[in-house]
């Protein structure tokens, strides 16, 4: 069925019959029926007008959200991108600082060697010292016994000259706890 329009109600005629209805009364209705018409289309195209801007703005909004999406999609993948960069700038400092570490370890070790050495060294002097002052010690109580042989023969004493590859040889020297030198 075909809808009406208020143009169609306006052109529409009716046939004359004697026993019809008031011609005013139906023309004045159907005055009415045009004038709802007319007030119900401009109310459809307004309707439709606003549905029409409301279907653009709502596009306007999905566009605008599958932009936010995939921001938001960049901004994670970024995201993951400075992190995961960050982990590896840790990791390599971490290496470096390892590396540094082990570097001054070694360095620490070579001075602990080269320290122990010198101990080493200056034992193995305080050693020789010894063993050469022990030795003198005893060239020289060897001649103060011979030279003590001929005085108590009532001889004369004379000193002995000291062995020619010999250094000459301070008194010795006693050490007390007082701090006290006392020359013998």
């Amino acid at each position: 069925m075909e809808k009406i329009t208020p143009v169609d109600i306006q052109h529409k005629s009716f046939k004359k019959a004697l026993q019809g209805y008031e011609r005013a009364d139906v023309d004045k209705f159907l005055d009415e029926i045009i004038e709802t018409l007319e007030d119900e289309a401009q109310q459809r195209a307004a309707l439709e007008a606003e549905i029409a801007d409301l279907k653009e703005r709502v596009s306007h909004f999905k566009a605008i959200e599958e932009s936010l999406q995939n921001t938001l999609v960049l901004a994670q993948r970024t995201a993951d991108e400075v992190k995961a960069s960050a982990h590896k700038e840790a990791d390599l400092i971490r290496e470096q600082a390892r590396l540094a570490n082990e570097r001054e370890i070694a360095g620490y070790s070579d001075t602990i060697s080269d320290v122990r050495r010198e101990q080493q060294r200056a034992v193995e002097a305080t050693e020789k010292a010894k063993s050469e002052l022990r030795s003198l010690l005893m060239t020289h109580l060897a001649l103060l016994e011979r030279a003590e042989g001929p005085a108590s023969n009532g001889g004369s004493v004379q000193p002995a000259a000291p062995p020619e590859n010999s250094t000459p040889v301070e008194p010795p020297v006693k050490h007390d706890d007082t701090k006290r030198i006392t020359v013998y």
